[in-house]
C-alpha cells in the first residue's frame, strides 16, 4: 500500500507548535502549523499547479510523487483536458514540500497514498485548469475586441470563429494579467478528447528507459559522503557496546558513531562504507526484543481466536447484527485462515540524502510523505518542519514501505548528517539485506470462522474472529473505535449487509516486529477471507460460484450493485465456465479504496504449483482517466498479489529474520506471470483507487479455481511453502 490514513487534526497541531516553541497557534489549519517555517511561495500567474513557459509548453506541479504507478500521466491530463493545451508539450515536475499548498485532500498532510492521488486532485487540477483556460479566452477576448463566447481553444491554440487565432506563447502576456475566476466552468465529460482515452500515456517512460531518470541512488553531489547503519538483528534490540578499531582503519572510513537505530558507519563511498560496517564489532542488548518465533505467533493467535487467550486480549467489533446466541447449530461451515508477514521488497532499497548544518536543512530523495518527513526532520534537528526542504525524486516503488509515521531510515540519515554538521550532503545507503531484515511488514494475521447456512443454502448467520496486530499503534492516528485497517474488506462486506446474525471481533495483538500497511492493506488478507469462504460455502449449498454470489449481491440490496456489476462483466469477458483445455477457473470479487474489481482466473497444476496462464479483471473506478494506465496497475497489482500467494512470507525464528533477500522471498518471475485483461466498466462517477485494488483478488481468485481443481480448500498462504 501505499494507504496511509490521515493523522488526527489535534494531534499534528500538538506537534507542530511543541516545535514552534508552544505558541499558541488560535485559527490555524493542521496544514498551516505543519508549513511554518517555509518561504512565502512565489507562483506564477496561473497559481500553484500550472506553469506556462515563454514558448507555451505547460508545466503541471505535481503534489503527488511518481513511485511506479503512473499516475502522474493522469494528474497531468485532468490539467491538459480542462486547459486545452497540447498534450505533446505537457510535462510533469514534483511539488515542493509545502502542507499549506499541496495538501492531499484526502490525507490531509502533503503525500501519495489510499490509491488517492487521481481521486483527490480530480476537483482540484480540473479547477485549476479550467481557470488557466478561462485566463486564456479572457485575454483573447480583450485583445480582440469579440465576445468570449465566440471563442474555442483547441491544442494549446486560442481560436475566435472568425478565423482568427494565437498560441498560448502569444498570449502569456495579456492573459497573466487577468484575475483568475474562483468557480471556473468546467467542461462536460461528453466533450473530452484527452481524458479516458489511450492518448494518456506516461511522461516518464523515455527518461527511465534510458536511464535519464533520478532517482536516490543516483544523486552525487559535491563533497558528499555515504553512510550505512549496522541495525539490531532482533526488532527491540538495541547497542549494548561497539569495537570501531578495525572499521576506522578500513580505507576511506569517515567516522564511527552510535545513533538511536544502530551503528553509523561514514565513509567516501558507499563500497568503503559497506566494508566498514562489516568490520565492526557490536554487542547487542536483547533484553527488550522480540525472541518469538513466527510459529510460536500463530499458534498463539489460533488460541485467541478460540476464545482461550489471556484476560489481557481485548475484543473489538467491527460488525454486528441479530442474536448469535444458538444462531450456530445445524449445518456450519468451520473455516480458519492464517496469513504470514509479507516484506514490501521494493526494487530501491530505502536510502536518503540529508544537507544538515552550515544554515542547510535540505533532503533530497523519494519523498512519499513529505509533511511528515519535515516534521521528524524538525524534531531531530530543532527546526520549524516547514523550513526542511524537500526535493522529492522518483523512487522505485513503495507499496506503503515509504510511508511510515517515524520516516525510519530518512530519521537515520539526519541524526547522522546532524552528527556531521558540517553541511556536507550525506548519503544513507540500506541495502536490500537491510530492507529485509530491519524494515516494516504486513502484518501476521489468523482468521476464524463459523457460518451457518439458511434453508435457501444462503449464509444466515456469520461468526468471524480476526486476530492480527495494528499497523497504526503508537500513531498520531484516531485510536478511537474500531482499527478499520486491521478488518477492512471485511466490515462493510456486502456478504454481511444482509446476513440475519453477523458477529464479528478482531483482537489486536501486541508483538515486537514492527508492521506497516501494505499494497491494499487490510484487503491483503480480508478479501481472501471473504471470496474464499463464499466458494467453500457456494460448492456447501450446491451451487456454483457466480450464481451464489449473484444471490447475495441480490440479497445486500444496493451495497451489492456496484459488485454484480463487475462480476457480469468479467463473466461475459472471460467467459464463465469455458477455461482453457487443463485449466480451472476461480473467481473473486472485492472492494477496496473505493474501487470494485472482480477477477477470474485460469489455473493448472504444475506438480504442486499452482500455474496461472490467464485473469480477466473487470474494474469499476469511476472515471477512467488514463485507461492504459489503469490496466498497467491491474496487471502489476496483480503480479504483486500473485507473488505473494504463491511464495510471500516473512518468517522469524527466535526473533530472526530467516529471509535475508530475493533467494529466499520469492518474486514472481517473467515466465510465471500471467496474461491479464483488462476491463473498465463505464462510469461518469468521479475516479477513485486503482493503485492497490488489483493486489487483493487474485490470490482468491487462485484458490477458488484449486478448490474447483482439488476439491480441497486454501487455508494458510503461501501456497508455494
Amino acid at each position: 500500500m501505499n494507504a496511509p490514513l490521515a493523522p488526527s487534526r489535534r494531534a499534528f497541531v500538538i506537534s507542530a507548535t511543541a516545535i514552534a516553541g508552544g505558541a499558541l497557534l488560535v485559527g490555524c489549519s493542521v496544514a498551516d502549523a505543519l508549513s511554518i517555517g517555509a518561504a512565502d511561495p512565489d507562483f506564477g500567474a496561473f497559481g500553484p499547479f500550472i506553469q506556462i513557459g515563454p514558448d507555451g509548453a505547460v508545466t503541471v506541479i505535481c503534489k503527488h510523487i511518481e513511485f511506479g504507478q503512473g499516475s502522474h500521466a493522469g494528474l497531468a491530463a485532468i490539467v491538459a483536458e480542462e486547459l486545452d493545451a497540447d498534450w505533446s508539450k505537457v510535462r510533469v515536475v514534483e511539488a515542493p514540500a509545502d502542507a499549506k499548498v499541496y495538501a492531499n485532500l484526502t490525507l490531509g498532510v502533503q503525500g501519495t497514498g489510499g490509491s488517492s492521488a487521481i481521486a483527490n486532485s480530480w476537483d482540484q487540477l480540473r479547477s485549476a485548469g479550467a481557470a488557466a483556460r478561462s485566463m486564456f479566452v479572457s485575454a483573447a477576448a480583450q485583445l480582440w475586441s469579440v465576445p468570449a463566447t465566440e471563442i474555442s481553444v483547441k491544442d494549446s491554440v486560442v481560436s475566435h470563429v472568425s478565423g482568427r487565432h494565437a498560441s498560448f506563447a502569444e498570449l502569456i502576456p495579456a492573459a497573466a494579467k487577468i484575475a483568475p475566476p474562483k468557480t471556473p466552468a468546467l467542461k462536460d465529460p461528453k466533450t473530452y478528447t484527452l481524458i479516458g482515452t489511450d492518448r494518456v500515456r506516461r511522461k516518464d517512460s523515455a527518461a527511465k528507459s534510458t536511464g535519464l531518470a533520478r532517482y536516490t541512488q543516483d544523486v552525487r553531489l559535491p563533497g558528499m559522503r555515504v553512510a550505512m547503519v549496522a541495525h539490531p538483528p532482533r526488532f527491540g534490540g538495541k547497542v549494548k557496546s561497539f569495537d570501531d578499531t578495525a572499521t576506522r582503519k578500513a580505507p576511506s572510513v569517515v567516522d564511527v558513531f552510535e545513533i538511536p537505530s544502530g551503528v553509523a558507519v561514514v565513509a567516501e563511498s558507499t563500497w568503503a562504507a559497506r566494508q566498514g560496517r562489516e568490520l565492526l564489532k557490536v554487542v547487542w542488548d536483547d533484553s527488550k526484543a522480540e525472541t518469538r518465533g513466527t510459529d510460536e505467533l500463530l499458534a498463539f493467535y489460533r488460541t485467541v481466536a478460540a476464545g482461550h487467550g489471556p484476560d489481557s486480549v481485548k475484543w473489538q467489533t467491527f460488525e454486528t447484527r441479530g442474536d448469535a446466541a444458538g444462531a450456530f447449530g445445524g449445518d456450519v461451515l468451520q473455516a480458519a485462515y492464517d496469513f504470514p508477514y509479507l516484506a514490501h521488497a521494493t526494487m530501491e532499497p530505502m536510502n536518503c540524502v540529508a544537507e544538515i548544518g552550515a544554515g542547510k536543512k535540505k533532503l533530497t530523495f523519494g519523498s512519499q510523505i513529505p509533511t511528515i518527513d519535515q516534521l521528524n526532520t524538525g524534531a531531530i534537528i530543532g527546526a520549524l518542519p516547514g523550513s526542511v526542504e524537500i526535493e522529492t525524486l522518483f523512487a522505485g516503488g513503495s507499496f506503503g514501505r515509504r510511508a511510515n509515521f517515524q520516516s525510519d531510515y530518512v530519521a537515520e540519515c539526519v541524526h547522522i548528517a546532524k552528527r556531521l554538521g558540517d553541511g556536507r550532503p550525506l548519503k544513507l545507503v540500506w541495502t536490500r539485506e537491510d530492507d529485509m531484515t530491519a524494515g516494516y511488514y504486513r502484518p501476521l494475521a489468523h482468521h476464524a470462522l463459523q457460518v451457518a447456512l439458511g434453508p435457501d443454502g444462503l449464509p444466515h448467520a456469520w461468526r468471524q474472529r480476526v486476530v492480527i496486530q495494528s499497523v497504526i499503534k503508537g500513531s498520531p492516528m484516531p485510536q478511537s473505535g474500531v482499527d478499520s485497517t486491521a478488518v477492512e474488506g471485511a466490515m462493510g462486506s456486502p456478504y454481511l449487509t444482509g446476513t440475519p446474525v453477523v458477529d464479528g471481533r478482531v483482537a489486536l495483538m501486541e508483538v515486537g516486529a514492527p508492521v506497516l500497511w501494505w499494497r491494499s492493506v487490510g484487503a491483503t488478507h480480508t478479501a481472501f477471507v471473504m471470496e474464499h469462504t463464499i466458494d467453500r460455502l457456494a460448492r456447501k449449498a450446491g451451487r456454483d460460484p457466480v450464481d451464489y454470489r449473484r444471490a447475495l449481491y441480490q440479497r445486500a440490496g444496493p451495497a451489492g450493485a456496484r459488485h454484480r456489476a463487475v462480476l457480469d462483466l468479467a463473466v461475459a469477458k472471460a467467459p464463465w465456465g469455458k477455461p482453457a483445455p487443463g485449466y480451472a477457473q476461480g473467481v473473486a470479487v472485492h472492494a477496496s479504496f473505493g474501487s470494485v474489481v472482480a477477477q477470474i482466473a485460469e489455473v493448472k497444476l504444475d506438480g504442486k504449483v499452482p500455474r496461472v496462464g490467464r485473469v480477466v479483471t473487470a474494474i469499476d473506478c469511476g472515471t477512467a482517466v488514463a485507461p492504459d494506465q489503469i490496466a498497467a496497475q491491474m496487471e502489476g497489482g496483480t503480479c504483486l498479489g500473485l507473488a505473494a500467494a504463491l511464495y510471500g512470507a516473512i518468517t522469524l525464528k527466535d526473533g530472526y529474520v530467516q529471509q535475508r533477500n530475493f533467494d529466499r522471498y520469492r518474486v514472481l518471475r517473467m515466465n510465471e506471470a500471467p496474461q491479464v485483461e483488462t476491463y473498465i466498466l463505464p462510469s461518469t462517477a468521479p475516479p477513485s483507487g486503482v493503485g492497490e485494488p488489483g493486489t487483493p483478488v487474485i490470490g482468491p481468485a487462485v484458490a477458488n479455481a484449486l478448490l474447483a481443481l482439488t476439491g480441497q480448500p486454501t487455508e494458510s498462504l503461501p501456497f508455494v511453502a
